[in-house]
């Protein structure tokens, strides 16, 4: 099935990348790009992307889960960035740390437990922008979700909240040391929410990209995000290939809520919103339901068209996020009866790459890797 779908596929890649000025995916676009005198390493396809690291295993977006996950062989390694309250770039998936840090167990903090709405939601707990860089570093990280990864629990107080600037040096360093660029998967958070704040997230991330020279159109990193303003915004202060990144089809992105744009996710998957988006990104990263929705009992259902039309307009797809566990799996993949345990994720793995999707997010990359290998174009 994979070997009907793949040369197709690479033309894509190919096209797209180029259109970045990148050369960041193998297969045709490898050739041409390099008669560009473009440089760097190409990417395989498709590629597996390190999800918050490797979260499966070790406390999410600490550099036990990033050096993991780069150990393990992932092509790319992802990083949230939200902000200080002194205007420092972090790495949390959320501004509100109370399930991912030891925050609560901090006297001297209790008095910042507060209540906010981000995004339309109301949340009670301890929020980045609330604190000093120097306050987030007497912090520890800790295990998100607990109950379903125990073992993760083992690791609870080993790291501290990471900076973006030291995921950057810590990048270069294992760069070096491999011979080869460490590729980033960059997102922002709450884009529209903290420039409220007066903590615009884009012009921060430029320059720490600039300080670093991974700025230009064949910079080893992906920007991403919920929201395509913050993209469009990005793409006048650094040259980087771009991912418009997509909930499930009744969603709508913040900042066409704050706008007034009533358009859903499922507007932006149709060829002509595939076509918009495509003026400004080189990708999109939908939820995998997108992919392939689940039917009425949480089973796997058919493919869209979604693969085959965002590759029509010249973007490639990079789904997410596929975990090993039952709780997280279609009906039809889970093994026995422990929501905790591992079930069939690698005919999930499989269904889903078989779609020709270009890359996928997992938590588990080392398993990603592992059905990725049987689509690999090189």
């Amino acid at each position: 099935m994979q070997k009907r779908q793949q040369p197709g596929r690479r033309t894509v890649l190919g096209a797209a990348a180029l259109g970045a000025g990148a050369a960041v995916f193998g297969g045709t676009g490898q050739a041409s790009a390099a008669g560009r005198g473009t440089a760097g390493r190409e990417l395989p396809v498709p590629l597996i992307v390190g999800h918050r690291g490797a979260s499966g295993y070790r406390p999410e977006h600490t550099f036990g889960s990033y050096q993991l996950a780069l150990d393990m062989g992932a092509d790319v390694i992802e990083q949230d960035l939200v902000p200080t309250k002194d205007g420092h770039l972090v790495c949390r998936h959320e501004n509100d740390i109370t399930a991912t840090t030891d925050v609560s167990a901090h006297p001297e903090f209790a008095d910042r437990k507060t209540t906010k709405t981000v995004d339309g939601q109301q949340l009670t707990g301890w929020f980045t922008e609330d604190f000093t860089l120097a306050e987030l570093k007497t912090l520890r990280a800790k295990e998100r979700i607990p109950g379903t990864r125990q073992h993760n629990t083992l690791y609870d107080g080993q790291w501290q909240v990471p900076t973006f600037e030291e995921v950057l040096d810590w990048a270069e360093r294992e760069g070096r040391k491999r011979g080869r660029r460490v590729w980033l998967h960059i997102e922002t958070k709450h884009p529209t929410y903290f420039r409220k704040l007066g903590l615009g997230l884009e012009e921060r991330v430029a320059k720490a990209l600039r300080a670093h020279g991974r700025h230009r159109r064949n910079s080893p990193n992906f920007l991403q995000s919920f929201e395509p303003s913050s993209i469009r915004r990005l793409g006048e202060l650094v040259d980087c290939p771009k991912v418009v990144l997509l909930g499930t089809l009744k969603d709508r992105p913040w900042d066409f809520t704050e706008a007034g744009d009533p358009r859903t996710v499922a507007d932006l998957v149709t060829p002509e919103g595939l076509k918009w988006i495509a003026g400004f990104a080189e990708g999109i990263g939908p939820d995998l339901t997108v992919i392939i929705p689940r039917d009425k009992d949480g089973k796997l259902g058919t493919p869209t068209s979604v693969v085959k039309d965002a590759h029509a307009a010249g973007l490639v797809l990079h789904p997410y996020t596929v975990r090993n566990e039952n709780t997280f799996l279609p009906t039809d993949h889970r093994r026995g009866t422990d929501p905790n345990a591992y079930g069939d994720s690698l005919g999930v793995f499989k269904a889903y790459l078989g779609t020709g999707i270009d890359g996928l997010f997992s938590d588990n990359p080392d398993t990603a890797l592992l059905a990725a290998a049987e689509f690999r174009t090189r």
